[in-house]
Formats: structure tokens, C-alpha cells, sequence
């Protein structure tokens, strides 16, 4: 990429595991940030342990969280490696912590004990409720906030019960939000020399994802109806199927039902009813239009169905699976999956960043990291300990031997 990336130059301490935190530091590492991340001397993250292995110290879990950063491995456990963490907390900009409520005070990691030693810091403390409400206490995990949140109740048919999110949704959201809140800290600090503690809860950024639906709620004074692949405000606009196979339709105004009714399944006198006149009426008569929509979209082929869409300007796609979507030609062609190299492995895929920047999708500076590959470097060029410190914390069992 020409030109220094957006946070060269801004160095990040990511004391988190799993995936919240983890995220949000991955997010400033893609941005151009040093991200040293702390793990355990022996098991490393929890999640190179999670889902299917690559060599023999991550897993396809922990690389999608990981990218751009390096592996410094330290047992926090011991008063030695407390006091290197705190050493390093020194020389960062930004620390990242996502430990049990109280956890990170316990090992004199906490906010106060970091500003201490570095007044300007931006410190981002991730839990799972309210740090100053009655569940502070509480362990966060994203499936107990699916289902707190509500967000189960919204998800999947009206037939089904409750139904958590494919994906990790609450911890990746409160990933997101907590680099935005790092990012604006960050800004303002250009301006005031000032630092900040800023504190996510995973239930709050869950409560936030239910977004229109969770206002609905609140109007309707009790759950709304659950609508599956289709949209619960939009008619149509969904997953239909045709002769071989489901496709998206998504006519989001009238201007495109008149289109979709007279030059895509050529029904003028649809659109000429009355109860189908406008979006508002769609909605309250979906029940007698969404099987009428079917049964023209199952009588004609996927394939010419989405070319005349198309045509005529109206949103539209085929519904591919997650393999097939990753190795598109679409994917293939916006470089959003890379090959990066493994020492036991040889390569493994690694996900490139979403971002571009003048036109340039930000790169992969350093796949996800073999458990400690990063200790002896980032331990001797940046607290310049030597080849003895490093041999009497490896006998102690503070760092590991790589």
C-alpha cells in the first residue's frame, strides 16, 4: 500500500482472548497499528484450541481474529509477569483487556495501575454487563447475551423456536463498537494529551443490534413478529424459490414492485390490485401475496428470473453457500481471501481486511502469529531485556521458549 497506514506509529497491548476483544485489536492492527498480543505460555488464546486445527498451535478460529499481530507469550499468573506486562503498558498507546470483572486489577493491569505509568493511555476494559450495574460480576458469553438481548427471539422462522445467529454476532458487534470507541479516544487525545477508559459491555452492544426491530418492540409493547429470510416491513423482499433453486428478491419501493409485476413475472392485473397498491398494504396482505409472488417464481428458471431483474434495476442475487461465496469469483477478484505462509503448515488462509483506503484494500502485514513467535523480539527491541533475562524467565516459566 502507498503511503503510511492510518495508525502507524500507535502501539497497541491486547491482553484479550476469545473474540470481542480480540477483534477490536485486530481491527487497530489492520489499520496500521503494532498490536502485541499476551498469551499464556502454554495453551496460548482459548481459541487455538477451537474448531479446525492449522500446524499445530492455531486453528481457523483464532486466525480470523489474530491477523496483524505478533504473539508475546507471558504467565500473568506470576508477580514476574505482571510486572513485564505493566513494562509493556508503559510503552503502549492503546491496552485492550476483556479478563472477569476485577481480574485485570488483581495482577496490577487495571486502568488506574496503567494510567499510572502511562497518563495519556487509552484503555479499553470489555465485559459482559454493565461494569458499574448489580451483574458486573457476571461472565460474558455471546450465546447467554443472544438469548438475554432478545436476539434469539427475532432470529429464524415464526414456526421455530428461539434460534441464535450463525456467527458469534453479540462478541463481533462489541469488537466493532469498542474499536470506534478506541478510535474517537484516540482523536480526541490528538487534541487534549488526554486519555480514556473506555468500557463495553456485550449486553449493551447486543440490545443495540436489535436496531428497528427492538423500537418496533417497544412501540408494540411485546415481541413483533418473526418473518425468517423475508423482511418485516418490506413486501417483497426475501428468499423465494424458483424452478431450480432459492433466490433474493428485494424490491425495496413501488416504483420497483410496478417493475417486478409488469416485466418480471409479467402480472400487470397484481399490480393493479388494490390491496398490493403500495408498501403499507403489501405488508398487512403478504399472506395472500407472497403465495401468488411463489407460485410465478417456481414456475420459471433462477437464471432468467435474476437476468430480468437485473434489467430492470431491482435488487436481486443467488443464495450461495459459505464455501461457494468464499471462492467466487467476486471474492476472488476484490482479494478478500489470501494465502499466507505457514512454518508447519506451508500456507494457510487468512481473510484480508474489508477496508480500502485511496482505493486500496488495507494488506495482511502479518498472518496470525504461532503461539510466542513475537516474545524474543518484541521483549528485546522494546524493553531491551538480553539473551540472560530472557533464559531466567524461560527456567521461571514467565515466557515460553520459541
Amino acid at each position: 500500500m502507498t503511503g503510511a497506514l492510518p495508525l502507524a506509529g500507535v502501539r497497541v497491548l491486547d491482553l484479550s482472548r476469545v473474540l470481542a476483544g480480540p477483534l477490536c485489536a485486530q481491527v487497530l492492527g489492520d489499520f496500521g497499528a503494532e498490536v502485541i498480543k499476551i498469551e499464556h505460555p502454554r495453551r496460548g488464546d482459548d481459541t487455538r484450541d477451537w474448531g479446525l486445527r492449522v500446524g499445530q498451535t492455531e486453528t481457523a478460529y483464532f486466525n480470523s481474529m489474530n491477523r496483524n499481530k505478533r504473539s508475546v507469550t507471558v504467565d500473568l499468573a506470576s508477580p514476574e509477569g505482571q510486572a513485564l506486562v505493566l513494562e509493556l503498558a508503559k510503552q503502549c498507546d492503546v491496552v485492550v483487556q476483556n479478563f472477569k470483572f476485577g481480574g485485570a486489577e488483581k495482577m496490577g493491569l487495571g486502568y488506574e495501575h496503567v494510567k499510572a505509568v502511562r497518563p495519556d493511555v487509552v484503555y479499553c476494559s470489555v465485559s459482559g454487563y454493565d461494569r458499574h450495574g448489580e451483574e458486573a460480576t457476571r461472565p460474558g458469553y455471546d450465546l447467554v447475551i443472544q438469548g438475554e438481548a432478545g436476539l434469539m427471539a427475532i432470529n429464524g422462522e415464526a414456526t421455530q423456536p428461539p434460534l441464535k445467529f450463525g456467527v458469534a454476532a453479540v462478541d463481533m458487534f462489541t469488537g466493532m463498537y469498542a474499536a470506534q470507541a478506541i478510535l474517537a479516544a484516540l482523536f480526541e487525545r490528538q487534541r487534549t494529551g488526554r486519555g480514556r477508559h473506555v468500557e463495553m459491555a456485550l449486553f449493551d452492544c447486543g440490545l443495540m443490534i436489535s436496531a428497528y426491530y427492538g423500537l418496533e418492540a417497544l412501540l408494540l409493547q411485546k415481541d413483533p413478529p418473526r418473518y425468517g429470510n423475508a423482511h418485516p416491513s418490506i413486501v417483497p423482499y426475501g428468499v423465494f424459490d424458483a424452478q431450480d433453486g432459492p433466490l433474493i428478491v428485494a424490491v425495496g419501493n413501488n416504483a420497483q414492485f410496478e417493475r417486478f409485476c409488469t416485466e418480471v413475472i409479467e402480472r400487470p392485473d397484481v399490480l393493479a390490485d388494490e390491496r398490493y397498491k403500495t408498501n403499507l398494504v403489501r405488508g398487512q396482505n403478504r399472506d395472500t401475496l407472497v403465495p401468488l409472488l411463489l407460485a410465478e417464481m417456481r414456475a420459471r428458471p433462477r437464471r432468467e428470473l435474476l437476468e430480468r431483474m437485473s434489467a430492470v434495476g431491482i435488487p436481486c442475487g443467488e443464495v450461495l453457500g459459505l464455501h461457494e461465496a468464499l471462492t467466487s469469483p467476486r471474492a476472488q477478484a476484490a482479494g478478500l481471501v489470501t494465502q499466507q505462509p505457514h512454518p508447519v503448515a506451508g500456507s494457510m488462509h487468512v481473510m484480508a481486511p474489508p477496508y480500502r483506503m485511496d482505493g486500496e484494500r488495507l494488506p495482511v502485514r502479518l498472518p496470525p502469529p504461532v503461539l510466542g513467535e513475537g516474545t524474543r523480539e518484541v521483549l528485546t527491541g522494546l524493553l531491551g531485556y538480553d539473551e540472560d533475562r530472557l533464559a531466567t524467565l524461560v527456567a521461571h516459566g514467565v515466557i515460553r521458549k520459541h
